[in-house]
């Protein structure tokens, strides 16, 4: 269990910060190239606008619904005592290639500018057949960075070729980031518990966003079209006792994908539905808030005619709430922020004191995605040098994750992992 006895805030800036200091990494050529055509940033997506209306956040209202602990019981009944993540870094099989290793397809995944100051690739066999998703750490999870003794990294994905188009089961690797010359780690699948704890099936969604806070860890989820955040206990994690590609219990024990570890759902949010009701796409946690809190953007059509919703919820501060979203005695989250930007195809999402920073994907004949940061005054983008070239980014970002105690932003793109300072985006979008 995760001690929480720490002074918040006041570690931030302390030796930790070295944890990923270092050079930036270079880029290959062909990562590097900008046409001499490319748009220069002459309109933008202009201010966030405050949305205050009360439809507008009936719209974005939650509800709340947790999972029997009788069927949770039962199920570490089953499949025996629940670990937790030193337990499951210590199992960690498979390492993550240093970007000096990867090649250069994977690179074309890092931005032009800012150049990323880490970069990793996941092995081609391991990762074949699914799509990354977002990224969260153990910076979200506790201001000083550390989950117990260790730097965590969880990144999200999900199988191609599922019973709706392009989906299949989700799973998260936890990635030991203790030592960043050799990034290690093991998978765990995202799981729901069915038949009161008896069993449990695969979530069939893609991971766009996911947040871990505190010991618990949010998943966007859009199963069937029902939008929803799944809520996981990272102290909750049970283990695997069939390599296969089932999912749930089988002859002889339990299957997870290929996995070797099962986390089960203890809790979900929903929307309410309804014409009006946003599709979320990225979250992350901004801890410049008090208390903290949880922001999300709307996914969009990319260059439709309606931009994005952007809206934050508090984490609960009551005893025995750790980790789960502020709610009244009925189970409802209302959102405690909300606002609208122009920008359309939204996909990661990041909030930090005044400034919101999000990422498009490359669209059309486009071949980069672009960054913006905005606030009440207006917009910037990301740009390459002076020339004013705002196509900069990395073409598929699906989430970004502050890690305040380094001043880093971690995300990934294709096969490749990677950070860069948030000074660094400040800078190139002034």
């Amino acid at each position: 269990m995760k001690h929480r006895g720490r002074h918040r805030r006041r570690r931030r800036g302390r030796a930790v910060r070295a944890f990923l200091t270092g050079t930036a990494l270079a880029l290959t050529a062909a990562a590097t190239m900008i046409s001499a055509s490319q748009a220069t940033v002459t309109d933008g997506p202009g201010a966030v606008k405050p949305l205050t209306a009360s439809a507008d956040r009936e719209a974005l209202r939650l509800s709340e619904h947790l999972v029997p602990q009788a069927a949770l019981d039962r199920l570490a009944a089953e499949m025996g005592p629940p670990v937790g993540v030193g337990a499951v870094l210590a199992g960690a099989d498979r390492t993550l290639r240093d970007g000096a290793h990867c090649t250069d397809e994977e690179r074309w995944a890092l931005p032009v500018s800012p150049a990323a100051s880490r970069a990793y690739c996941w092995n081609g066999a391991d990762t074949e057949g699914w799509q990354p998703g977002a990224v969260t750490t153990s910076g979200d999870a506790d201001d000083d960075g550390l989950w117990g003794a260790h730097r965590v990294i969880l990144s999200g994905w999900s199988r191609g070729g599922g019973p709706a188009a392009g989906r299949g089961p989700a799973r998260v690797a936890f990635v030991d980031a203790g030592d960043l010359e050799r990034l290690t780690y093991t998978w765990a699948l995202l799981a729901v518990p069915v038949d009161g704890g008896r069993d449990y099936r695969g979530l069939v969604s893609p991971v766009s966003g996911m947040v871990w806070y505190q010991d618990k860890l949010l998943v966007t989820a859009d199963e069937g079209g029902r939008t929803a955040l799944y809520v996981y206990d990272v102290n909750r994690v049970q283990r695997a006792t069939v390599i296969g590609e089932a999912v749930g219990r089988v002859p002889g024990g339990w299957s997870a994908h290929g996995a070797r570890y099962v986390l089960p759902a203890i809790a979900s949010y929903r929307l309410g539905g309804g014409p009006d009701a946003p599709h979320p796409t990225g979250v992350s946690v901004d801890r410049s808030t008090a208390p903290d809190t949880l922001v999300a953007g709307e996914w969009t059509l990319d260059g439709g005619d309606r931009g994005a919703r952007l809206w934050r919820y508090a984490f609960d501060t009551a005893p025995g709430r750790a980790g789960f979203l502020s709610a009244d005695a009925a189970g409802r989250v209302g959102a405690i922020e909300a606002y609208r930007t122009e920008a359309t195809g939204v996909r990661g999402v990041l909030a930090h004191e005044d400034a919101w920073y999000l990422t498009q994907g490359a669209a059309g004949d486009e071949r980069r995605g672009r960054l913006w940061r905005q606030d009440a005054d207006g917009a910037r983008a990301v740009t390459c040098g002076s020339d004013g070239a705002y196509g900069c980014w990395s073409p598929g970002t699906e989430s970004l994750s502050y890690w305040a105690a380094t001043g880093e932003v971690w995300t990934q793109s294709g096969r490749v992992l990677f950070s860069l300072p948030l000074a660094a985006i400040d800078r190139s979008a002034e």
